[in-house]
């Protein structure tokens, strides 16, 4: 049996090549940062079971509002810590910066293993400006809180929940079908 926590990263390996360690991922860090600026995309692990990607801006979905941005010198300091972070089931993406400026992102190995499943989740950022109206709530006795999603007419579109409203607004997905007006 697979153990839910711990993906499979075959797939990864057969697309991208084996991971890089944190230590080798150190020691190129200036090279690798160029190579997800120009929209490669290089996947590195801490102790071989946690896996983060160092991607291209392009790759870091979402509402970028609220996410780190850490400046490249200190990322390569604590890549290990970094790593650890966004590949948590509930981390979050990191975006890198020079000159408080993003220029790159290191997100969980899982957001690339999911990446058909990844668009089939709407953007918040794409509802609020296709006119959607977008409700958060805190259920005070699981803690989760809550994001809905309303076309014009009230009808519901989207909806997530996270540990906060930023796992919450990224985690918007399609109602079941059940549950779509015909």
């Amino acid at each position: 049996m697979i153990n839910p926590e711990r993906p499979s990263y075959d797939e990864l390996v057969t697309l991208l090549g084996v991971p890089l360690s944190v230590e080798d991922a150190r020691g190129r860090w200036g090279a690798l940062v160029e190579e997800a600026r120009n929209g490669g995309t290089v996947v590195i692990t801490r102790e071989g079971w946690e896996w983060a990607a160092l991607v291209p801006l392009s790759k870091v979905g979402g509402v970028w509002s609220g996410l780190p941005l850490v400046p490249l010198s200190e990322a390569r300091s604590k890549l290990g810590e970094l790593v650890r972070q966004v590949a948590d089931p509930y981390g979050e993406p990191v975006l890198l910066g020079r000159h408080r400026t993003p220029v790159a992102g290191l997100v969980s190995a899982r957001v690339l293993l999911d990446g058909a499943a990844a668009s089939a989740h709407p953007d918040a950022d794409a509802l609020l400006v296709g006119g959607h109206t977008i409700t958060l709530s805190r259920d005070p006795v699981e803690g989760l809180v809550a994001a809905v999603a309303r076309d014009h007419d009230g009808a519901e579109v989207s909806a997530g929940a996270g540990r906060n409203a930023f796992e919450a607004l990224r985690s918007l997905a399609k109602p079941p079908p059940w549950r779509q007006p015909d």
